[in-house]
């Protein structure tokens, strides 16, 4: 059984047990969260399809840590201008872990 929901502007096919990285969540490590936008959930043959998401359904996720990601170099520049400028910039993720998929 799985699901595709949606969190961060992004879309994620997630089943029981899966370790998630997502954009950040408010909340402490520990705590137990909804994921309220699933689009689609599948279990063997049988698909369900939300017009855009499925009511009364969620998926129980909980978070395990917040964090990170590596720094990324933004470097911009214009020839024989002289104009050059570099910005960094480190995402802030989610980690969370798919408990169970309520239909």
């Amino acid at each position: 059984m799985y699901a595709v929901v949606k969190t961060g502007g992004k879309q994620y096919k997630v089943s029981e047990g899966d370790l998630l990285k997502v954009e950040k969540i408010d909340g402490e490590s520990g705590d137990i969260i909804e994921l309220n936008e699933v689009l689609m959930v599948a279990d063997g043959d049988k698909v369900e399809i939300g017009t855009p998401v499925l009511p009364n359904t969620c998926v129980v996720c909980q978070i395990v840590k917040h964090g990170k990601a590596k720094k990324i170099i933004v470097f911009k520049s214009k020839r024989r201008k002289g104009y050059r400028k570099k910005q960094g910039h480190r995402q802030i993720y989610t980690n969370l872990r798919i408990n169970e998929i309520r239909i």
